[in-house]
This record gives C-alpha cells, structure tokens and sequence, in this order.
C-alpha cells in the first residue's frame, strides 16, 4: 500500500463523517471497485438517469455500470442536433437520480463546483429526486478556502482543455485570469454547504484520484 493511499484511508472517512454532520449521505470506498460497488446498491435498477460532464464518472466507469446494467438514461451526448442537446439538458433536471463528481470538497464538508453554463450546479442545488457525487480524495482540501482555489486554478484550468476555445485565457495560458469572457467555463461558482432535504445528495469518495 502507497502513503497516498495510507493517507487516503485515515482522511477519507473524516470528511465522510464531515459530510455526514451537513446532511449529505457519505460513503468512503479504498477503490473504485468498491465504489463501484456501492454505486450500484445506492441507485434503484429502474432510476431514470443522466449526468454532467465529467472525467471521474468516465475514469472510474460508474456510468458504463449504469448502463450495462440497464439503467435508463437521458444522455445530452446521443442528441443529433442542438436543439435536441438542449432538450435533454432540460430533462435531465427531472430524472430520478443524476450523477456528477466535485471540483473540490473542503475536508469540514462543503461541496466546490464550478460551471459554465449552469446545468449541472442546478441539477445539484434542485430538481432530480436524488445525486450521487462521486469523487477521488484528490479532490480533498484542507479548508473552503483552498477547496475554491483549487476548483478555480487546478480544475477550471484542466476542464477547459477538454473543451478547446482559442479565445478563453485559461486555454491559453493554463492559468485561471478570472476572466469574464462570453465563452469562459467558471460562470457560476456553487458551494453547497449543507444538504438539503438531508440525504438527497449522497457522496461516495475514492481512495485513489480521479478526474481533473
């Protein structure tokens, strides 16, 4: 076993228990086979489902689980046009349960997301009847403070390579210029400090990094 994962195994299930104290059902998993795992005991087989983008769910392969098991999926990337892609969008704020990851949870229990154009933060704050946060402990940081600076010049850096624009400072510097550019991916900052109705957002955290 790696300190890292040392580390991982004696952090994770304080921020677990730290979210647990802000309402959030909170698991903490060594892999992802266990996560996985708990993935799958968490969300109903009939759960109508949909995602934000996100490289943990791709990575850890939480959302080919889902499918191979025969989840049904409202899915934005299967669209043919754009007005289709919007349509799902739209409806991916009523599914049962919606899956995304964290750019960065505080280690007293606050959820860090940053978004371009708002579906998924909203989803997060209101509509699905359940999400499931899947995150690695590299997501982890000391204080709300540093959990915003990390989303801000680690993750919003990293995702804007996904997404190439010319014209977006952090694309070309790999710096976060705090820029207020009509293509900029960091338009709403949303830091959910409690859940709310209890349990609606429930969190499995990985003992291994994942995602950006």
């Amino acid at each position: 076993m790696t300190y890292k994962q040392q580390i991982a195994d004696r952090s994770g299930p304080l921020v677990v228990k730290a979210l647990q104290k802000r309402g959030f059902d909170a698991y903490y998993c060594e892999n992802k086979e266990q996560a996985l795992e708990k993935a799958l005991a968490l969300v109903s087989a009939q759960d109508v489902l949909s995602w934000g983008g996100s490289a943990t769910l791709d990575e850890s392969g939480i959302k080919s689980a889902f499918r191979k098991r025969g989840n049904p999926v409202i899915d934005r990337d299967t669209a043919q046009t754009q007005e289709e892609k919007i349509s799902f969008t739209r409806q991916a704020l009523l599914c049962d349960t919606f899956l995304m990851s964290a750019n960065a949870i505080s280690a007293d229990g606050q959820l860090v997301n940053i978004d371009g154009t708002g579906n998924r933060v909203a989803a997060l704050c209101y509509g699905p009847k359940n999400v499931l946060v899947v995150a690695g402990m590299n997501k982890v940081a000391s204080t709300i403070d540093s959990a915003l600076l990390r989303a801000r010049h680690t993750a919003a850096p990293l995702n804007s390579m996904r997404f190439p624009s010319d014209h977006r400072p952090c694309y070309q510097t790999g710096q976060c210029a705090n820029c207020t550019h009509p293509d900029t991916i960091c338009a709403q900052i949303v830091i959910t400090r409690v859940c709310k109705p209890a349990g609606r957002i429930k969190v499995i955290l990985i003992g291994e990094e994942f995602g950006m």
